[in-house]
């Protein structure tokens, strides 16, 4: 089932359910991938956004809470952070399993014998390439000082 159908799937579960944070978090991710349909638009793509784009758009809208209960945390607003927090918990409902350290660690490796990286330099294109393949399950902050460390070295 699409992400697109997920979300539909889940907005009704939740407003049934009358669990109002579920509703609008699902609500304001429907909003913001609608939002990235229209920029898409002028590049000829007509149907949406793909899935990866979706899980790229869910996973920017993770880290922008994340930034928040940082602020959050130190203008102690606890109602805010925990507002942000179970926001969050929506969000991940419908992204793929995180990768753990290890396993990042595997594949930068991999990626970085598959491109022929050598340098700092070719950092670009490992992590266009963990782009590709790991959206959505990846922390790509994390997976940057990876792949620096792994060519660095």
């Amino acid at each position: 089932m699409s992400l697109r159908a997920q979300f539909t799937t889940a907005l009704k579960t939740a407003m049934l359910a009358k669990d109002e944070r579920s509703t609008g978090t699902i609500r304001m991710m429907m909003a913001k991938m609608k939002d990235k349909d229209i920029e898409a638009r002028p590049k000829g793509i007509t149907d949406g956004i793909k899935d990866d784009e979706i899980l790229a758009m869910l996973q920017g809208m993770i880290k922008q809470r994340r930034e928040s209960i940082t602020l959050y945390q130190q203008g102690k607003r606890e109602d805010l952070v925990k507002q942000e927090s179970e926001e969050i918990a929506v969000i991940e409902r419908f992204m793929p399993k995180q990768m753990s350290e290890d396993e990042m660690k595997a594949a930068v490796d991999t990626i970085v014998t598959s491109t022929g990286a050598l340098s700092v330099k070719d950092m670009g294109k490992v992590m266009a390439e963990l782009k590709k393949s790991y959206t959505g399950q990846m922390d790509f902050a994390a997976a940057g000082n990876l792949v620096k460390a792994r060519l660095a070295g």
